[in-house]
């Protein structure tokens, strides 16, 4: 299976100082997948060692074998990127130079069919990241009330026409014709006009990105995630974080600037010790990849890096 880490040097270049700080650095990669990232950092650095989360199991055994040459260096976890905190408690590791979150849905996800996440190929409707627990997504649409559906589709969807696709969908379940990712890939398209649906892409893709994120509870999960992994750095420590759309880029955003921000008054001439941040941004805003690289790795187009160093204790 191809698989190509979107941002990879850059991604390397920002964790490479924090890296260096000591003789047995260990990275968190919070968000395992393939193991791709993984992979570079631990052939670049002998003595780096990885801790991998990842809540998908699939992930987990092709990542296992992609990084089997590397031993023990790499422990791999099945959890969910929010309790990092709880994985590196019961290894009895204090705090970490480096983790690396690359949100969002994975290109084998998308790419294996039957898992539910494309709006182009013909699945059952599942979109679970771990399949070993949770809901559905044909769960939530044979269940959810229309007050919901309209909810999660326009909060997580931005959807405009949210109203009408969650009317549809509950007249489709009552007469059994929702059954399929096609069904409602064609559900959604009867619902929005013809004119709206000639312009951005494909009109199922904000209804299947809103009910991934449903499904999965990625942005409740990182409202957690990224406050519990900043308090996880070690002094020098960077976190570096990949986002693919608006709502997690916002949660990253604003988490990163409570704590790059004094607490110092405003209009006094010193920093006062005590109220100083104790992190500062390693990139001012955001990046986005280049041109090359989204040309060879489309996935890249609509990615966010964003990245934080804590600067004291």
């Amino acid at each position: 299976m191809q698989h190509i880490p979107v941002a990879l040097d850059r991604c390397i270049a920002l964790l490479a100082p924090a890296i260096e700080l000591c003789e047995s650095p260990i990275i968190v990669d919070a968000t395992l997948g393939l193991g791709g990232h993984s992979k570079e950092l631990l052939s670049r650095y002998p003595n780096l060692k990885i801790i991998g989360l990842d809540r998908d199991l699939s992930a987990i055994s092709i990542a296992r074998e992609n990084l089997t040459e590397f031993g023990d260096r790499i422990v791999i976890v099945h959890a969910v990127y929010d309790e990092i905190a709880e994985v590196l408690s019961d290894m009895e590791i204090t705090n970490v130079e480096g983790i690396l979150f690359d949100l969002g849905v994975s290109s084998m996800q998308l790419d294996v069919a039957e898992r539910g996440f494309a709006y182009s190929q013909d699945a059952p409707l599942d979109m679970r990241m771990d399949q070993s627990s949770g809901l559905t997504a044909g769960e939530i649409l044979n269940t959810y009330t229309h007050q919901q559906l309209n909810r999660i589709l326009w909060q997580y969807g931005e959807e405009k026409f949210a109203a009408k696709i969650a009317e549809n969908i509950i007249k489709a379940r009552s007469s059994n014709s929702l059954n399929s990712t096609k069904d409602l890939a064609e559900i959604v398209k009867n619902s929005i006009p013809a004119p709206a649906r000639r312009t951005g892409g494909n009109p199922a893709k904000r209804t299947f990105q809103a009910l991934r994120i449903e499904v999965n509870q990625e942005l409740e999960v990182l409202k957690r995630a990224i406050p519990s992994a900043i308090e996880q750095l070690a002094v020098g420590g960077r976190l570096v974080v990949m986002a693919y759309q608006s709502l997690e880029d916002r949660i990253v955003k604003s988490a990163f600037a409570k704590v790059t921000e004094s607490g110092t008054p405003r209009g006094l001439p010193v920093e006062l010790p005590d109220r100083a941040a104790k992190f500062a941004f390693v990139i001012r805003g955001s990046e986005s990849a280049t041109e090359a690289e989204i040309e060879a790795n489309p996935r890249a187009q609509s990615m966010r890096l964003r990245a934080i160093e804590r600067i004291a204790a």
